[in-house]
């Protein structure tokens, strides 16, 4: 069985099942789907939507 674990936009980390983490679609395109971790939330990292390239907080 082969399952894919998302990552975090901002720093790349793998966010697990036991993970605290939040998702949502990019607020510009709403076409990808964007994965953050907690400290990536907390410290408000920048991410980059892959897809159209809007940047976030």
């Amino acid at each position: 069985m082969n399952v894919r674990v998302p990552t975090c936009m901002s720093c790349g980390k793998k966010i697990y099942p036991t993970s605290k983490s939040t998702h949502f679609h990019c607020p510009s395109c709403g076409e990808t789907e964007i994965w953050r971790c907690e400290t990536c939330r907390k410290f408000v990292n920048p991410y980059t939507c892959p897809k159209c390239g809007f940047t976030g907080p």
